[in-house]
């Protein structure tokens, strides 16, 4: 297992309100050092937007339970997938997400790096995230929860230990 989060830029949407118009967004270069150097981060990662658990309760589970992660020192909560900006975007609105940051990983390279890039070719959606969540510290992964029997083209999708409950135990016995 990694002990750091992967050196990474993400290729991220803005809003902008000098550019003006119907889509005042503009792209902006994320690194890993801007989201993880100097703070503690909660990430939890899905195979993808739109999809049926992800949609259902591992995202709206810790929008939902976000100050809850806050007042046990967790300073960001952060959504990464392997989809592009736009389509995080709308996902989001969507479901109507207010607090948690989303997190577009379009090519993949967080993901790979963190070894977590699973082929979903079974399902059509090429290659995608294996389901997990960490709290990282200052770069430091802490505590990583992945979802058992990680492999490709897996039939099914677990969703056992990478949701905001387990989260929120660890947190409340490790400060």
């Amino acid at each position: 297992m990694l002990s750091t989060v992967p050196d990474v830029i993400f290729k991220t949407r803005v809003r902008d309100e000098s550019i003006g118009g119907d889509n005042p967004f503009r792209w902006q270069d994320v690194s890993t050092d801007d989201i993880f150097k100097g703070k503690r981060i909660v990430v939890l990662s899905l195979p993808g937007a739109f999809t049926p658990t992800c949609s259902s309760a591992h995202l709206p589970g810790y929008d939902a339970k976000y100050q809850e992660l806050i007042d046990r020192g967790v300073d960001e909560v952060y959504c990464v997938s392997v989809n592009d900006a736009f389509t995080m975007y709308q996902w989001a609105r969507h479901l109507g997400i207010k607090q948690v940051k989303m997190l577009p990983d379009g090519n993949g390279d967080f993901t790979r790096a963190m070894g977590m890039l699973v082929k979903k070719e079974n399902l059509g959606f090429g290659s995608r995230s294996w389901r997990y969540s960490m709290l990282v510290d200052d770069k430091k992964i802490v505590k990583l929860f992945s979802e058992p029997g990680q492999t490709d083209n897996c039939p099914d999708d677990p969703f056992t230990v990478s949701g905001v409950d387990t989260m929120l135990e660890y947190l409340k016995h490790n400060k």
